[in-house]
C-alpha cells in the first residue's frame, strides 16, 4: 500500500467524487479511480458504493479513510522532523 494511493482515496472519500478527489490533487480522473481500484484489489474489499453517480463508504472504506489520515499525518510529521534534524 503506497502513501499516493491513500491520499488519493481520502480526497475522493472526502469529496464524494472521483473528478472532484482529482481537481483536488491535480491528476486525472483514470488515475484516481485506477488507484482506488488498485487498493480494493490490495485489500480484497470494496471501500466505496458507487450507485448513480453518487459515492459512499463501505464500512471497510470508513476504516480506512479514518486510519489513512491519520497515517498520512504521521508521515507529514515525520518528514517535518528529518528535515529540522538537517538543520
Amino acid at each position: 500500500m503506497e502513501l499516493e494511493k491513500l491520499r488519493i482515496f481520502v480526497a475522493v472519500a472526502e469529496r464524494g467524487s472521483f473528478s472532484r478527489g482529482a481537481r483536488e490533487l491535480y491528476i486525472s480522473h483514470s488515475t484516481t479511480s485506477r488507484a482506488v481500484s488498485t487498493l480494493e484489489e490490495e485489500l480484497g474489499v470494496r471501500l466505496l458504493e458507487r450507485d448513480n453517480r453518487v459515492l459512499g463508504l463501505t464500512a471497510a472504506g470508513e476504516v480506512l479513510l479514518r486510519e489513512a489520515k491519520a497515517l498520512l499525518r504521521q508521515a507529514e510529521e515525520l518528514t517535518r522532523k528529518v528535515r529540522e534534524a538537517q538543520h
